[in-house]
């Protein structure tokens, strides 16, 4: 079980996931816990470390950290009042080797991928501390692991390390024994290099912390609990009939989450279908509902479209060219500048004439993509670069697309209706997700028009 950062971030929410543990305990599962930081905390320290590095004078590293403490203490006196001395201990000497390195960032100026991993895994440090004491507070054996200790063993990209295939001995090994009479509550997102070096996971890694641990000890289930009530249809902000998938299959999901949909990291998808095990998307705040179950599904979907994702805050990059035309070599030339420079591409396309090839990439990474791409064109390799922020993309994503003749065409129509016009396609030969790009004004209105059309709200297949 996981548990994200709205979870875990007050009293009475710790005071839930020690009621979901205990009843899952008691009917005779065992469990094993990975937490997020407390919703907030890491993006305190981020801001705390872009503080000190930022500053000219010697800032108050304690005051700024004492808001912290104050907030942890809180929580651990309100869910485990018998551990409060104990955990506090703990706490403390958690927030004064923070200290000590953000002290050190300041003193040199710099502030490296690998200080950087170390000082952002604090937040669940402070967290899983709190949380196993909640639940011996409640009579059950727990014990608090960052996760080095539960085995997680990583390549060494500091902001988005993988874990290796070592992990799942190491874990089987350290995790798995104490689940007979003991709850392991795992600090997610980080793990560490084989030299023990402290790494994160990225964006969202907690996830990715708990498919590892899950498939590490052959977990029946991995239950990923948030603060929505599973994997809906669409973003219910914008689209208010959105409604909860019962299930959905490994590959919608990875498709939904890469779009945008963040439910669920891309990556916590992997570890579970090597093993084959069901993901189940559940509400910390509303346990008793149902959830979204996630799983291999290998027969033909009677619904053809599943969900739809928005993506914001991208841009469009065009290149074009007539000398591209036959050129062997020129996508490699063009990929490889924007690999160089860590530029993510999204989608693509590229026409038959070869003339023009279409990219969506991160917004905030366009100006490296135009640095990266510039010498291109001085070379003569492609004629001009162009680009565009006011756009947005959207994914039709489902299994039922594959080999259904006429869901482009209801797309495609559905949209012409609506006068919204697609400024880029692009479809992968899985056929599971129909991706385009249209104007960043008509990108809602786009979503709810797809969103009727294929009428998702509706709980009956198609």
């Amino acid at each position: 079980m996981k548990f994200g950062g709205t979870s875990v971030g007050e009293a009475d929410c710790i005071r839930r996931v020690a009621d979901i543990v205990e009843s899952n305990r008691a009917a005779g599962d065992e469990v094993a816990v990975v937490v997020s930081a407390c919703s907030g905390v890491t993006d305190q320290i981020i801001a705390v470390a872009d503080e000190v590095i930022a500053s000219k004078e010697q800032p108050q590293i304690g005051t700024l950290l004492s808001a912290m403490r104050t907030r942890h203490t809180r929580l651990l006196e309100e869910t485990a009042p018998d551990y409060v001395d104990e955990v506090t201990a703990v706490i403390d000497d958690r927030l004064t080797r923070l200290q000590n390195i953000l002290t050190a960032v300041y003193t040199l100026k710099e502030l490296t991928p690998r200080s950087r991993d170390y000082i952002v895994s604090f937040g669940e440090r402070l967290s899983a501390p709190i949380v196993s004491a909640a639940l011996r507070q409640r009579g059950i054996s727990s014990v608090a692991l960052d996760g080095a200790e539960a085995g997680i063993i990583t390549t060494v990209n500091h902001g988005d390390a993988r874990a290796l295939p070592a992990s799942e001995a190491n874990i089987r090994h350290r995790v798995a024994p104490l689940l007979a009479d003991t709850v392991p509550v795992i600090m997610g997102f980080m793990g560490a290099t084989e030299q023990g070096v402290i790494t994160t996971l990225g964006r969202s890694g907690s996830d990715y912390s708990a498919a590892i641990i899950g498939a590490g000890i052959d977990a029946d289930e991995i239950w990923i609990w948030t603060d929505v009530d599973g994997v809906m249809t669409s973003d219910p902000r914008i689209i208010k009939d959105a409604r909860v998938l019962d299930d959905i299959s490994y590959l919608e999901v990875m498709e939904l989450s890469y779009f945008g949909a963040k439910v669920l990291h891309p990556r916590s998808i992997e570890p579970a279908m090597q093993k084959d095990i069901p993901i189940r998307v559940k509400n910390s705040f509303r346990p008793e509902v149902p959830g979204t179950l996630v799983l291999r599904d290998e027969h033909r979907e009677l619904r053809v479209v599943k969900a739809i994702a928005l993506i914001e805050k991208v841009a469009l990059v065009n290149i074009n060219g007539a000398q591209m035309i036959g050129r062997p070599g020129v996508a490699k030339t063009i990929f490889s500048a924007l690999a160089e420079r860590e530029v993510n591409v999204m989608m693509i396309s590229q026409g038959s004439s070869e003339a023009n090839i279409s990219l969506i990439i991160d917004e905030s990474h366009l100006d490296a993509a135009i640095a990266a791409l510039d010498p291109i064109v001085k070379q003569g390799v492609v004629r001009e670069v162009t680009y565009d922020r006011d756009v947005v993309a959207l994914a039709v994503v489902g299994a039922g697309m594959a080999g259904t003749p006429g869901t482009g065409g209801r797309i495609f129509s559905a949209l012409g209706r609506a006068n919204i016009n697609m400024m880029m396609i692009s479809q992968g030969s899985s056929e599971v997700n129909v991706s385009f790009v249209v104007k960043a004004g008509d990108g809602k209105r786009a979503l709810q028009v797809l969103h009727d059309e294929f009428r998702l709200s509706e709980n009956s297949d198609e």
